[in-house]
């Protein structure tokens, strides 16, 4: 099996702590400039839910943390280019653990973003 052309973050105990603290202060201040918005705060529902397994949580608190911390391989305030790699990363988890992101997580999404329910 190939390896993935883009980093995987690996999990490590500290990220639950770092996303905790740290997710909605930045998803807020950059929710406008990124299409992944509505997924990260899935993933976000997804990863403090009680009922998600103990992999699933610490799969998504890494992409979570990689997200959040500043210092990445693309930065951030590169106009145009700087979240690709967070999109990815976040992305490549979404399809690690797709069957455990349910519609009470992007519900909870939307309603934390403000956006409208689809259709």
């Amino acid at each position: 099996m190939s390896e993935p052309a883009y980093p995987l973050p690996v999990p490590r105990p500290s990220d639950e702590k770092t996303v905790e603290r740290n997710f909605w202060k930045k998803l807020r201040r950059v929710a406008g400039r990124i299409p992944f918005a509505e997924d990260a705060a899935a993933a976000y529902f997804c990863a403090v839910d009680p009922a998600t397994p103990a992999k699933v949580k610490a799969t998504l608190f890494a992409a979570l943390a990689y997200f959040v911390l500043p210092f990445d391989a693309i930065p951030d305030f590169l106009a145009g280019v700087g979240f690709t790699d967070d999109a990815a990363v976040i992305a490549l988890a979404l399809s690690m653990v797709a069957g455990q992101i349910r519609e009470e997580h992007r519900a909870k999404a939307r309603a934390m973003l403000e956006i409208g329910e689809p259709g």
